[in-house]
């Protein structure tokens, strides 16, 4: 039985490339493509190999560009359950500005799931239910329905395994209803999900506790972008402000500092000592361009710099 489960319902060919300034109507020539498999549980799975997590990716994959997803999941050794689709993997574009270090990303819909390819997921979750924790991070696929999340909660605390939840809009609301273990949004996603401001950090805290309180979350893990992240319990909370690296993208540092938490937690760590691995792992993600994601030997080499203060 492995130890993690993440799920990725809309997982997505990462294509990276560069140019030196976005500009409008005219042709611009590019740099040379950066491809990686991509989609919020796989980007998890991915960094929780790394780490020596045992772990399982499942995610829909179909068409030419399922395919190329797949081969490149092998080429990392992640172990994965591919549930075949009838309609073709999305990919997703970046570019990287080279004058400015801006990313520009673009994210298309991706491909209807028919109601057995979503059984399909359902069933392999309930058969191969995992030790620890189910990680749901990532959009539903369209023709999801909005409950999807919820019910795979309701599955996995039923027997007793910890849900982490990293994803947007009614699908989040509903699984919170529901109840996790750990809650993981932006700053953004807490504002979209209160309707408050959040302009301080006592907003944010308080935001934060109010999810706890009412049964939505035990634990809250906010990221805060280039300022850092906090994360929060019933009883404690902790900030710390980002590692100072060489930045060669933004892409992906959310899903690395949610995978940091996830394999400390999952081999005993503290939750104060989780957050740490969290903060260093998402520093590390920033090290290397595209989706390439955070390499373990970065998260332990930055360990010892990060800094984290109760609040």
């Amino acid at each position: 039985m492995t130890d993690i489960l993440t799920i990725t319902m809309n997982p997505a060919l990462d294509v990276l490339t560069t140019i030196d300034q976005v500009s409008h109507t005219h042709k611009m020539r590019c740099g040379a493509v950066l491809k990686h498999p991509g989609g919020g549980g796989v980007n998890v799975a991915r960094v929780l190999h790394r780490l020596g997590a045992n772990c399982v990716a499942l995610y829909l994959a179909g068409g030419v560009t399922g395919e190329r997803h797949h081969k490149l999941m092998s080429a990392e050794k992640v172990r994965c359950h591919v549930v075949p689709m009838v309609e073709e993997t999305r990919e997703s574009f970046s570019v990287h500005e080279t004058s400015s270090g801006n990313d520009f990303r673009f994210v298309l819909p991706g491909p209807h799931a028919s109601a057995a390819e979503l059984e399909a997921c359902v069933a392999y979750v309930a058969q191969r239910l995992p030790k620890q924790f189910l990680v749901i991070s990532g959009g539903l696929a369209p023709g999801a329905p909005t409950d999807f999340y919820a019910s795979l909660t309701t599955l996995a605390k039923q027997h007793g395994v910890r849900v982490v939840l990293d994803t947007n809009g009614p699908a989040l609301a509903q699984a919170l209803k529901v109840g996790v273990y750990l809650f993981k949004p932006s700053l953004r996603e807490l504002r979209d999900l209160t309707g408050q401001a959040l302009l301080d950090e006592d907003a944010q805290i308080a935001a934060a506790r109010q999810l706890i309180e009412s049964g939505q979350a035990e634990v809250v893990a906010l990221s805060l972008g280039a300022e850092g992240a906090m994360v929060i319990s019933a009883t404690q909370s902790w900030r710390a402000r980002s590692i100072p690296v060489e930045v060669q993208t933004t892409i992906g540092a959310g899903d690395s500092f949610l995978s940091g938490m996830v394999w400390a937690l999952s081999r005993g760590d503290t939750l104060l000592n989780a957050f740490q691995y969290g903060i260093a792992a998402g520093a590390a993600a920033l090290l290397r361009p595209g989706t390439s994601l955070c390499q373990a030997s970065d998260v332990h080499r930055l360990l010892p710099q990060v800094v984290v203060h109760a609040i």
